[in-house]
């Protein structure tokens, strides 16, 4: 009696765990890009910049020891997401030489921190996302830049839209094409990061889709203080119209933000066309977007602080980004520069 009673729960535990196992397989099976998507949290974006955008991070200038710091957040990010490097060696440094950064005085060597999601069908099709980490650095008194907004909003949104398509990946829902996050390093001195990854691209300039470029995302430009739910985009439709029209139609289905084109004016006398890392790709006819939210008045000061974002609205900003991101992935065509 005593043995079938426990033959008897041994079958009823197998079986309980096996229906346990069916309805999680099916409640993953069952996830969209918008659960995805929303696992992109003010929370998390939060707990990240208040470390990155930190003291102990001394204003990320490059090269410095602050910098590295940061390049080592980074890096440990991705090992602890299972996130791999695309170097041959595994290294998710990508080296640059002091001498490289011709405009800086007393320059010491720097690297882009890069890692890696492979599509599932068309992996020689890459999709670049990309944010400078570094920042300006110390004042003569000790005061440190923070750079929360510029661009530690860029840099921690990245992180999260790489561990929500990683989830995607580990649950058999992975990007066809492949997606590198490129955190590039010597942008507040040159542009020099994106500069020298073009220049010695992981992969062929011509394999490259489009690159996405987000460079100050977290805060309210004074002449929004009305209008709070909005980004400003630059560039989308310089090359590509595609490109362009799929930013758009992303917005408008998923995220529904006031999306701003007075700076891609080609007139615009902010010139922020050619002032951020994006601008190396584009004058390489590789379509891109910039993302971002204007200037502020913290703007290079050492005011710019993690306490001073706005994070349900750097979530929802950075969830636009991964919609488009997803949508450029998995599309059936690829993004071409069809306005050359």
């Amino acid at each position: 009696m005593k043995y079938l009673l426990l033959t008897t729960l041994a079958v009823l535990t197998v079986s309980c765990n096996s229906a346990q196992t069916t309805t999680k397989s099916a409640e993953i099976k069952n996830l969209t890009r918008i659960d995805y998507a929303n696992t992109i949290t003010s929370e998390d974006l939060s707990k990240h910049l208040y470390i990155f955008a930190s003291d102990d991070m001394e204003g990320r200038m490059t090269g410095a020891e602050g910098q590295k710091k940061a390049a080592a957040y980074l890096k440990d990010f991705y090992i602890a997401e299972g996130i791999k490097a695309p170097l041959e060696d595994g290294d998710y440094y990508q080296e640059i030489p002091a001498d490289y950064f011709k405009r800086m005085r007393k320059a010491k060597d720097s690297e882009n921190v890069v890692a890696f999601i492979k599509g599932s069908e068309k992996p020689d099709e890459i999709i670049v996302l990309s944010a400078h980490y570094d920042h300006v650095g110390m004042d003569d008194d000790g005061n440190v830049y923070n750079g929360a907004d510029d661009d530690g909003s860029g840099t921690v949104g990245m992180l999260e839209i790489a561990q929500a398509f990683q989830m995607a990946a580990k649950n058999g829902h992975g990007p066809k094409r492949s997606i590198l996050f490129l955190h590039v390093t010597g942008e507040e001195i040159g542009l020099y990061g994106s500069k020298f990854y073009t220049e010695n691209p992981i992969f062929p300039l011509e394999n490259t889709v489009c690159n996405l470029n987000t460079d100050m995302i977290g805060r309210i430009s004074p002449e929004k203080v009305e209008n709070p739910n909005y980004i400003y985009l630059i560039g989308s439709d310089r090359l590509s119209q595609e490109l362009h029209d799929v930013s758009e139609a992303v917005n408008k289905e998923y995220i529904n933000l006031e999306i701003d084109y007075t700076f891609n004016d080609k007139n615009d006398p902010n010139r922020f066309y050619y002032r951020s890392d994006h601008y190396n790709f584009a004058k390489n006819n590789i379509p891109i977007i910039f993302y971002f939210n204007g200037v502020h008045e913290d703007y290079h000061k050492i005011t710019d602080t993690a306490d001073k974002i706005d994070y349900d609205l750097l979530a929802k900003r950075v969830q636009l980004i991964f919609q488009t991101t997803w949508e450029i992935a998995n599309r059936e065509g690829r993004i071409t520069a069809d306005k050359l």
